[in-house]
């Protein structure tokens, strides 16, 4: 999947989208690339002079490519499902630190789903490091919402 079907998929948008492509896809996981942009504007404040791409964005990586798999087995958010939205964060572990410009590949499992609520692990990596590892739940907001009721 490139980029046009990755928002087909799921509503971010760029500046706040961080997913190039899918490279591969099961029913229960998903992997992801993401060329970190080095001309982002997070750069100039983010350690000046060393610069570091923040880890809740590349957690919000790991969670963007969770959306697009949950996306795709639901096929598709219906308008009353509402939009995927972070739910949990169980477990984040950041091995290495990521710079300007370098791709990073993400892969998601889906461990469990109960009731509107998708618990994932995700592990990314810059080559062959460990980048960051984490554990997370995503839901949709307007299943969160009928089940309030």
């Amino acid at each position: 999947m490139n980029r046009e079907a990755i928002e087909a998929a799921i509503p971010h948008r760029a500046p706040f989208l961080f997913l190039d492509r899918v490279v591969d896809r099961t029913e229960s996981s998903i992997v992801c690339e993401w060329t970190v942009p080095a001309d982002a504007d997070w750069f100039r404040g983010h350690f000046p002079g060393t610069p570091v791409t923040p880890g809740v964005l590349l957690s919000e990586h790991t969670f963007q490519a969770a959306a697009v798999l949950i996306s795709l087995a639901l096929g598709g958010f219906a308008d009353e499902d509402g939009v995927p939205v972070l739910t949990k964060v169980a477990d984040a572990r950041f091995r290495r630190r990521v710079s300007p410009g370098e791709r990073l590949t993400t892969r998601v499992e889906v461990e469990e789903r109960v009731g509107p609520a998708w618990y994932c692990k995700a592990r990314t990596t810059c080559g062959d490091e460990t980048v960051l590892r984490i554990r997370f739940a995503l839901s949709a907001t307007g299943a969160m919402a009928r089940i309030a009721k």
